[in-house]
């Protein structure tokens, strides 16, 4: 009886939270892209734009390939524990994305620094 509502509710509710969660990381994360990048804006904001769409392949993808399908909903507590779980499975991996992409950003970042920062050593000693 609940089972299409059921799918239905879970990928709208999956997708407004993947895009949610997208647009606040790119636009908090532009930033710390920038400064990993030497302050070359138009790379940025292509690095920036390209773990979006990655971003959004790897979620979406993991929230359809998570859906249970042939499972019989016919009550509210059903629906609820459905959607609780599933809902719950798909913030656990924009979680681990997200971290992953503060490690990958963390990375350029210090590779940047590193290197700055020999520069600044070599230019001192002329």
């Amino acid at each position: 009886m609940f089972t299409s509502s059921a799918y239905i509710t879970y990928i709208i509710l999956s997708i407004v939270i993947t895009i949610f969660v997208s647009r606040t990381l790119s636009k908090n994360g532009e930033i710390y892209l920038i400064e990993g990048f030497g302050g070359n804006i138009d790379l940025a904001k292509s690095v920036n734009h390209m773990l979006v769409v990655g971003f959004y392949l790897l979620n979406l993808g993991f929230v359809l390939l998570r859906m249970r399908t042939g499972v019989a909903i016919e009550d509210m507590e059903a629906l609820i524990v459905y959607l609780s779980s599933g809902l719950g499975f798909v913030l656990l991996a924009l979680g681990v994305a997200h971290f992953f992409n503060m490690f990958v950003i963390y990375t350029f970042r210090k590779s940047y620094m590193a290197k700055q920062q020999i520069t600044n050593d070599l230019a001192a000693l002329k």
